[in-house]
């Protein structure tokens, strides 16, 4: 390998197709451009944005963060069939890096049960639906889809032969989470002797085994330049290779890597943590407390000894400084009810966002309600604050009044008055089982729709008794299999709880209005 100059890896971010095929995982338009959009703030090479052929909410979604995006590649997957093509190349129109992702299997567990071709067969599809792409894209990626459990010498010949017809980078996904690091190893160094410099080549890898992130550093080690990956790890079973951890890897480990040219990728790592939480929050899916890199322990020290440590030289227990993955210390008074806007501005900033003029007025608004209602307020209250703003989605029903009344051995009584887009402002009340059951029921009676909780989640989002609840509610609308997620952030539990449903039932509407075909076709992929 070269010792002198620096090698860059490439980082494809799929956490907006294999991610979201976590379950529960789903997004709505609105909030995938506002990932897109934080992904290219990260330093993203390639945004996997979707799956044109699988639903009309996929191609606009895909279409619509092309619109968006300036700076990163936006990449659409594709089955090698022709009405795939024609679909990713639509929804890449308005791309300014568009980049096709043809994917086909070459397992002879998979040509033989799922596709019923023989490798000759496999072999010439994969050449004429290259070609066939490239007739639109000069960017065409080709993926072996279960290619670690292929037999290298298909893997080397299809590789060539999707060379010659106009791909320049070949993925060689473990795409069931098989291997072992020295056994991706040991493909990769294969392929990259064929392959040499005619091709970039990438590694995706799942983590059934709980391998992924280590299988794709040594595929890296042994000549693969780009990794593809998901922030916080999301994706399908065990989930796929963790982002964040590949890249500070990468960035902590740079001894290591010397040898193997310097790798290093173009993330932006003190973006890292931001990105992290968003994603949790659209999501409703949050890493573990003990999550590499971006848990809520990762740089937390219980122990006295480490605890001592840390206070003498913080070097004895941290090998990176939370700093880099852009987490500061959030335990003093930032801003209080007297501050203004231009102070306000400012502190957004500060934090790493940015609000057009419409945003900055409602999310002031806020900041000075909560002013008015908490004696400390604390960055991630503001940061709570400007999430909602930036994640927006259009709001068909709006919360005007909530009022309830519990009773411990007695009935639970809730009355509301919700605004329509349209002005109108509806009002009624409902019994239920409990103060939750009752907002639901009363929602449900203003807007005449009916929905299956599926999960209903409380968090704090500072310490102390007047800490911002941050309610998660996942739900399932009658008319749709698909579930939407709501999110409500109040100091006042209940009106947080309300919000969250109000939310995703807006989610609900505007999936409704923009998806005209109700289809949501699932395919898989590598």
């Amino acid at each position: 390998m070269n010792t002198c100059k620096q090698e860059i890896i490439t980082i494809f971010d799929t956490t907006l197709r294999d991610g979201e095929q976590s379950p529960g995982a789903s997004m709505d338009i609105e909030e995938k451009i506002a990932i897109a959009l934080q992904l290219e703030k990260l330093g993203v090479d390639v945004i996997e944005a979707g799956f044109a052929a699988s639903s009309t909410g996929d191609f606009e979604s895909i279409s619509q963060i092309a619109k968006n995006v300036e700076k990163s590649t936006v990449c659409s997957l594709s089955r090698c069939v022709e009405s795939d093509i024609l679909r990713a190349k639509d929804s890449l129109k308005y791309a300014k890096k568009p980049r096709i992702h043809l994917f086909l299997a070459t397992s002879p567990i998979h040509m033989e049960y799922k596709l019923k071709k023989k490798p000759k067969e496999v072999l010439e599809l994969a050449i004429q639906s290259i070609l066939r792409a490239r007739e639109f894209c000069d960017d065409i990626q080709f993926s072996c889809e279960d290619a670690c459990r292929s037999e290298i010498s298909f893997l080397q010949e299809i590789s060539l032969a999707a060379i010659e017809s106009g791909a320049k980078t070949l993925n060689m996904p473990d795409t069931v989470g098989y291997r072992l690091p020295h056994e991706i190893g040991e493909i990769i160094e294969q392929l990259h002797k064929v392959v040499q410099d005619k091709a970039v080549l990438s590694v995706h890898c799942h983590n059934d085994l709980g391998q992924a992130v280590s299988n794709s550093i040594y595929g890296a080690m042994k000549g693969a330049r780009q990794i593809e990956c998901t922030i916080n790890g999301l994706g399908e079973r065990a989930g796929n290779c963790a982002l964040e951890e590949v890249v500070m890897i990468l960035k902590t480990r740079k001894d290591i890597f010397k040898q193997y040219g310097g790798l290093d990728t173009r993330i932006n790592t003190k973006e890292i943590y931001k990105t992290s939480k968003l994603i949790a929050e659209i999501t409703g899916i949050r890493p573990q407390p003990n999550k590499a890199i971006v848990g809520k322990n990762a740089f937390s020290h219980e122990s006295g000894i480490h605890q001592d440590g840390i206070l003498k030289h913080r070097e004895t227990y941290e090998i990176m400084k939370p700093s880099d993955i852009g987490i500061y210390d959030n335990e003093n008074l930032v801003l209080g009810k007297h501050s203004g806007r231009a102070a306000f501005k400012d502190k957004i900033m500060q934090l790493g966002f940015t609000l057009n003029d419409e945003e900055l007025h409602v999310a002031f608004n806020r900041f000075k309600n909560i002013c008015d209602q908490k004696k400390i307020v604390y960055d991630e209250d503001i940061s709570a604050i400007v999430s909602e703003e930036i994640t927006h989605i259009p709001q068909i029903y709006v919360l005007e009044s909530l009022q309830c009344s519990t009773a411990s051995n007695g009935a639970h009584l809730a009355a509301l008055s919700v605004r329509k887009n349209n002005g109108e402002v509806i009002r009624d009340c409902a019994l239920g089982n409990g103060a939750v059951d009752s907002i639901l029921r009363a929602i449900e009676r203003v807007c005449q729709v009916s929905g299956k909780l599926l999960d209903y989640k409380v968090e704090s989002i500072t310490s102390g008794k007047d800490a911002m609840a941050d309610v998660m509610i996942k739900v399932v609308f009658e008319g749709t299999n698909n579930p939407v997620i709501g999110h409500g952030k109040d100091l006042d539990t209940l009106y947080a709880t309300a919000k969250a449903y109000i939310q995703a039932l807006n989610s609900f509407e505007r999936m409704k209005e923009l998806l005209q075909d109700k289809k949501d076709l699932r395919y898989g992929g590598v």
